[in-house]
């Protein structure tokens, strides 16, 4: 159930209706809106009676929900969320654009990719200190050392991190060393994992997951949200398709698809999403162009010598050229709104 404030509700109104769901064994989430505040409810195993909150003061009115989630819906919030990363935003304005190494290898190699970043204007930095392979075998990432550069990148270059985190040890050290989580694709439905970082105080970067429909992948921002971080961004990184040429499907139809259900910000992984260098500026560029509000680009100083999927990094210069191609799509978009909407 939805609780919907009315705009002149005030804070002793809201938290009037907070005590009442909890006194009926439920969880309330407040969630401010630009104009009015909502209340969610979850913890209930069946409906909820609407005469419990249409008579308090300043409620407008008590919305049944009959979507299997109900705070990623825009039914709770109307108005786009806009998370806060550090000391930059994901879901305003800007476009975000969170580019790096997909693993920290050593202190140069990620400062030569951190200082593209800077210079190209962009406000965060990517690179994993944890690395989930495929392979035992294969290089499994730094661990706390490449949390500490990391770190070092932050106050040398003023970039706010992302990085992963793959279990619950391991969010507790990128709490400490970084500005945002990220689980990946292959813990999408890391139930456990999820509920987790939904009690950290940092915001979540969540990767659609790689044969993950819709619902699933909205299902999964649920399971974050219910334990109270209210903070997500999603990430479309491609799903496994029959096609060969390329290392996975990018599915662009999600991010309108996400935007008319949700309110939570959506960006896109092209490097993930073809596996291909060649093939990541064009889908970085159709990105921007269907809505996406950023974008998660792999750099590398040399991809031929990389420990962690070379074959789709970007060289500094890449990057450079594609970060003023996508920024100039995203102003011309803004400016067609501001004229024709």
């Amino acid at each position: 159930m939805l609780i919907v404030m009315k705009t002149d509700a005030t804070q002793e109104d809201i938290s009037r209706v907070v005590e009442v769901v909890e006194k009926l064994g439920y969880r309330a989430h407040v969630l401010p809106g630009a104009t009015t505040t909502a209340v969610g409810i979850t913890g209930n195993q069946g409906p909820v009676d609407p005469a419990h909150f249409e008579n308090l003061p300043g409620v407008a009115e008590a919305i049944r929900v009959s979507k299997p989630y109900k705070l990623v819906t825009r039914d709770l919030k109307p108005n786009k969320s806009v998370i806060k990363v550090g000391n930059a935003e994901i879901g305003g304005g800007e476009l975000a654009v969170i580019a790096g190494p997909c693993a920290v290898e050593s202190r140069e190699q990620v400062f030569k990719v951190a200082e593209a970043v800077a210079k190209s204007g962009a406000k965060f930095f990517r690179g994993g200190a944890f690395k989930p392979r495929t392979s035992p075998y294969s290089f499994q990432g730094k661990g706390e050392e490449g949390l500490k550069i990391l770190a070092e990148v932050k106050e040398r270059f003023g970039l706010n991190i992302v990085t992963e985190a793959m279990d619950e040890r391991g969010v507790d050290l990128v709490e400490r060393y970084a500005d945002c989580i990220q689980i990946g694709a292959r813990n999408m439905q890391n139930f456990s994992l999820l509920k987790y970082v939904g009690r950290s105080k940092k915001p979540v970067l969540l990767k659609r997951g790689m044969s993950a429909t819709l619902d699933e992948f909205l299902l999964a921002a649920e399971y974050i949200m219910a334990e109270g971080n209210y903070n997500v961004i999603l990430c479309e990184r491609g799903i496994r398709t029959f096609s060969n040429h390329a290392r996975n499907t990018l599915d662009l139809s999600i991010v309108p698809a996400v935007q008319k259900i949700s309110h939570l910000p959506i960006i896109v992984d092209p490097s993930h999403g073809t596996g291909k260098n060649y093939m990541v500026s064009p889908l970085a560029k159709a990105g921007v162009a269907v809505g996406a509000d950023g974008l998660l680009i792999e750099v590398h100083p040399c991809p031929e010598e990389a420990l962690c999927d070379g074959a789709q990094a970007l060289t500094p210069i890449q990057y450079l050229e594609l970060y003023q191609q996508v920024q100039a799509i995203h102003k011309a978009l803004c400016e067609y709104e501001e004229v024709f909407v």
